[in-house]
C-alpha cells in the first residue's frame, strides 16, 4: 500500500516537472515597436504620394490605416506565439487602447488648436481693456471676463439653492409618492431643453415684465439658471442616495428630527459628491452662447450691473468677434481664440476647484 502511494507520488512529479512552467510569451518591445515601424511606413509612403502629386501630406488616414494593420498583425503574432487564449486577450486589450486613443485624440487636437490659436494674444492688455473704441489691432476681454463671472455666478445662486433642496425631497420626504414621480419627470425633461429655449423662454419672461427690447444680465442667469437645475437635482439626488441608511436610522435612534439629520449628517456625507455635480454644472453653462446672445446681448464697453443693459459674456465675445470681423479681419481672429482659450482654463480652474472642494470635504468628514 506505502509503495503504490510512494510510485503515485513519484508518478505526478515526473508529470509536473515535464510540463512548461511559462508559456511563451512575446518580447515586450513588440506591440510598441511593430506599431512605430508600420505608421512610418504607411505615412511615409503616403507622403512620398502626395509630395509626387503636388497635394498637400495628410497623414490622418494613413495613421487609421496602419492602426487597423497593426491590431490584425498584433493577433497574428500573438496567435504564432502565446496561443489562442493570449491573442483573444491581446486583441480585447488592443482594441480597448485604440478606442480610448481614438476618443482622447480630438480633444488634446481641439486644445491644441485653441492654444496655438490664442497663446499669441493672452497678454496683459488682454486681460485689462475692453474692445470699447478699437477697430483693429488692441482690446480686450475684461468686459466679457467680468461678465461671464457675474452671470455665471448669480445663475449658481439662483440654481443650486432649488436644485438642492429638490433633491433633498425626493430623496428624503418624497419616496413613493405621485408628485416625486412627476418631478422626476420634468426634471427628466429640463435635461433635454436645448439652450436656445432657454433662452428664449427667459427672453419672453422679461419682455413680459420689462417690456420689449430689455436686455441684461440678470435674463442671462435665468436662461443659465434654467439650464443648470436638472444638472444639480440629478447629481445632488445620486449622490443622497449614495449614504448608508444606517447613518439615517443611527440618527432618528438617538431622537435627533428628521432636518437636522439632513443638515448635519446626511448633507456633509454626501458634500464631496455634491460640490462636483454644481462645479459639473457651472462648466456645462459657462460655455453657453444662444441663450446669452438673445437675452444678455453684447456690447463693447464695461458694465457691472447685472440689471442694467446689455452684457457681454465670453461665448459672445468669441462668437461676435468671428462673426463681426472689421478691417483688420485677423486681429479679430486672434482675440476670438484668446477668448475661446480663456474660456477653455476657467472651465479647467472650476473642476480644479471641485476637486480641491470634494477632497477638504472628505477629509473633514473622516
Amino acid at each position: 500500500m506505502l509503495d503504490t502511494a510512494v510510485a503515485s507520488k513519484e508518478k505526478i512529479v515526473q508529470l509536473d516537472s515535464s510540463a512548461p512552467l511559462v508559456t511563451a510569451r512575446l518580447p515586450q518591445w513588440v506591440p510598441a515597436g511593430s506599431l512605430i515601424g508600420i505608421v512610418i511606413l504607411l505615412v511615409g509612403i503616403s507622403a512620398l504620394i502626395d509630395i509626387a502629386g503636388n497635394r498637400p501630406v495628410s497623414w490622418l488616414g494613413p495613421l487609421l490605416v496602419a492602426v487597423l494593420i497593426w491590431i490584425v498583425v498584433i493577433y497574428i503574432l500573438a496567435r504564432v506565439v502565446e496561443g489562442k487564449r493570449r491573442a483573444f486577450d491581446r486583441l480585447m486589450s488592443t482594441l480597448v487602447w485604440s478606442a480610448f486613443v481614438v476618443a482622447v485624440a480630438p480633444l488634446v487636437s481641439l486644445l491644441w488648436t485653441v492654444i496655438v490659436g490664442g497663446i499669441a494674444r493672452m497678454d496683459a492688455l488682454f486681460f485689462t481693456n475692453s474692445m470699447r473704441g478699437v477697430v483693429g489691432q488692441g482690446g480686450g476681454a475684461l468686459h466679457a471676463i467680468i461678465g461671464t463671472v457675474e452671470v455665471t455666478l448669480f445663475a449658481a445662486l439662483i440654481s443650486v439653492p432649488i436644485g438642492l433642496l429638490t433633491a433633498i425631497y425626493i430623496v428624503e420626504y418624497g419616496s413613493g409618492k405621485k408628485i416625486t414621480r412627476a418631478i422626476t419627470f420634468f426634471v427628466d425633461v429640463m435635461t433635454g431643453i436645448p439652450s436656445i429655449v432657454a433662452g428664449l423662454f427667459a427672453y419672453s419672461l422679461f419682455l413680459m415684465i420689462l417690456g420689449p427690447g430689455s436686455q441684461n444680465g440678470f435674463a442671462g442667469s435665468v436662461a443659465l439658471s434654467i439650464l443648470m437645475i436638472p444638472v444639480v437635482v440629478r447629481s445632488s439626488e445620486e449622490m443622497l442616495r449614495l449614504v448608508p441608511a444606517d447613518l439615517r436610522e443611527a440618527s432618528y435612534a438617538l431622537g435627533v428630527p428628521r432636518w437636522r439629520t439632513i443638515t448635519k449628517v446626511v448633507l456633509p456625507t454626501a458634500l464631496p459628491g455634491i460640490t462636483t455635480g454644481i462645479m459639473l454644472a457651472i462648466s456645462r453653462v459657462v460655455g453657453e452662447t444662444a441663450p446669452l446672445l438673445i437675452v444678455s446681448g453684447f456690447t463693447h464697453s464695461m458694465n457691472y450691473n447685472l440689471f442694467d443693459g446689455p452684457m457681454m459674456t465670453l461665448p459672445v465675445f468669441v462668437y461676435n468677434s468671428f462673426m463681426s470681423q472689421g478691417a483688420d479681419a485677423q486681429a479679430y481672429v486672434d482675440r476670438a481664440w484668446a477668448g475661446a482659450l480663456t474660456l477653455i482654463l476657467i472651465v479647467v480652474a472650476l473642476n480644479l476647484v471641485a476637486r480641491f472642494i470634494s477632497r477638504l470635504a472628505r477629509r473633514n468628514v473622516k
